[in-house]
């Protein structure tokens, strides 16, 4: 026996199974008992079936059978949260695991670490929708725990969704700005070599708690606050709240900027040309890198699982960070990642009040106040009684507005920092991270303490010279490819379907956000389909032109 606690004995067709006298499986016919439950499910497409406990499996072979007449998407995962029962699983299971890519069996019993195994097991944008189904009383030994994972599943599959939908909409524009920015990469350094060593470091976001916390921070400090040569702690800001900082004199030692479009430069009004330092993602806007005259370091977040950024990983040290979908989230993983010290969170709220929907001086506060008359008032009533918006206890317990993607991008939060022994939130308005929370007083404290080794920053004119010259070829290489295509594509030239398909592969931007690709981890429809190759027929103008701009720059260089 796997455990002392477990029994097995003989039940009619199959065995009934118990833990420390608790029954899991019917003492008289468990298979049929399975068999029932699978067949009286209602049985939808795209959908991923959780089976807590699945003991001896039975039931699984008839709900497969099932799922193959309905779609090819939907699959079943096995979750056991019990060890000694996973490895009872394990042994018990194996002929209906062997050789099935519908069936899973899972012994993680973190959510997180679930989601990750489905991932894997399956790739992005598989699923629609997460049903239960409860094939044994296995399920009552951790009720929360399975109920955890579901959720935690739905979430999952929820951002996938999300995401695509943002790829759809912005793809084509992430990668244009990436071949553009490409040109940068020769310029400026990698964010990896900027170093805060042991300094503490202020992350700040442009939600309403910031306003009190900034006050606090200036009747503190003083003076000595305004300039990153005169603090004793760093100040790592959002693109959003550089403008709330500069309203109070305050010149932050790094802006974070991911932003595609142009309507974030106005996040950098009355700062251009100060000097600022600046880490831009390689998918931002490319103006971005010139607005405020300081040193540019350079990140990437791969916004795709294609072939083409996992080449630009390859051939250039950018400093790479996961997608977290808020530029927030990457502030603080890239603050995390600076150096050794704490990093304390303000303004990183995640919801608002019925009068402030973002920090004084910030340029949504800004647009509020310009169009301010007797029939606009400041207060931002359309945004509090929009469908969605829920009122939530904050971290002070004060109530506060949050609505569906705030909250979810707060329990991204949690999952992603909630390990962090070096992360730190303010007590304020905002909704609970997960994080540990210091009061102003201590949060004040932490940020006195000077390290011993501040800002450092690493320039290399030899490694900037090599990175030209391997732009340089990169570009050559992508230039060649979208050339061989289109000739193909046009009729100018006959290929094999071989070359075909995997020019397809190799040029992947050009169809990475189509609604039928976005999220989708890189499949695509195969190069039979007309339909998809007219497509694709229609993407290659612009991008060809950009390499072609930038490859006869190159050559001049």
């Amino acid at each position: 026996m796997p455990d002392d606690g477990l029994q097995v004995t003989a039940a009619g067709r199959g065995f009934s199974v118990s833990w420390n006298g608790l029954s899991l499986l019917s003492r008289r016919d468990p298979v049929s008992q399975g068999e029932k439950l699978a067949g009286n499910v209602i049985v939808r497409e795209r959908t991923l079936w959780l089976c807590p406990s699945p003991l001896y499996g039975y039931g699984l072979s008839r709900l497969l059978e099932r799922l193959a007449s309905c779609d090819e998407a939907s699959a079943v995962l096995c979750a056991e949260t019990n060890p000694a029962l996973f490895s009872f699983s394990i042994l018990t299971m194996d002929k209906i695991l062997a050789g099935n890519s519908r069936l899973a069996l899972c012994g993680e019993r973190e959510p997180e670490a679930v989601c990750g195994f489905v991932r894997r097991q399956w790739g992005s944008r598989r699923f629609r929708r997460v049903e239960t189904l409860r094939l044994s009383g296995g399920w009552r030994l951790d009720e929360a725990g399975y109920d955890a994972i579901a959720a935690a599943l739905r979430q999952e599959i929820a951002l996938d969704w999300g995401n695509a939908l943002t790829l759809s909409k912005l793809g084509r524009r992430f990668a244009l700005n990436t071949v553009r920015n490409l040109a940068l990469i020769p310029r400026f350094p990698p964010l990896s070599r900027l170093s805060y060593g042991g300094s503490p470091v202020l992350v700040t976001g442009a939600g309403p708690s910031l306003d009190p916390f900034l006050g606090g921070l200036l009747d503190h400090f003083g003076e000595k606050v305004l300039f990153p040569s005169s603090r004793p702690f760093r100040i790592v800001s959002v693109d959003t709240s550089l403008s709330v900082l500069g309203a109070r004199g305050i010149k932050p030692d790094l802006v974070i900027a991911l932003e595609s479009q142009h309507w974030n430069l106005r996040d950098f009004i009355g700062a251009g040309g100060q000097g600022i330092p600046l880490a831009m993602d390689l998918s931002a806007l490319p103006a971005t890198a010139d607005v405020l005259g300081g040193e540019v370091f350079l990140f990437f977040t791969p916004w795709a699982e294609i072939r083409f950024l996992k080449r630009i990983e390859a051939a250039f040290p950018v400093s790479q960070f996961p997608p977290l979908s808020s530029v927030g989230l990457s502030a603080v993983a890239i603050a995390l990642s600076l150096g050794k010290g704490p990093v304390i969170c303000a303004g990183i709220d995640f919801s608002f009040n019925p009068d402030t929907y973002h920090a004084r001086s910030s340029p949504g506060h800004l647009e509020r106040l310009k169009t301010q008359n007797r029939f606009h008032s400041l207060p931002n009533t359309a945004a509090a009684i929009r469908p969605g918006v829920l009122q939530t206890p904050a971290k002070n317990g004060i109530p506060v507005l949050s609505d569906g993607a705030m909250r979810a991008y707060r329990d991204l939060f949690e999952r992603n920092f909630s390990g962090e022994k070096r992360l730190f939130d303010t007590e304020s308005s905002g909704l609970p991270l997960g994080i540990p929370v210091l009061n102003g007083t201590e949060a004040l404290k932490t940020l006195e303490v000077a390290a011993a080794s501040g800002a450092a920053t690493v320039t290399d004119t030899a490694t900037a010279s090599g990175a030209a010259a391997v732009t340089g070829a990169f570009i050559e290489r992508e230039l060649s490819a979208l050339r061989s295509l289109l000739s193909i594509l046009t009729g100018e030239r006959r290929g094999t379907g071989e070359e075909l398909e995997a020019l397809l592969d190799f040029c992947d931007y050009l169809w990475a956000y189509f609604p039928d690709c976005a999220g989708a981890g890189g499949r695509r429809p195969p190069a039979a389909d007309i339909s998809f190759l007219k497509r694709v027929r229609t993407e290659i103008g612009p991008f060809l032109s950009l390499f072609g701009k930038m490859s006869r720059f190159q050559n001049m260089s």
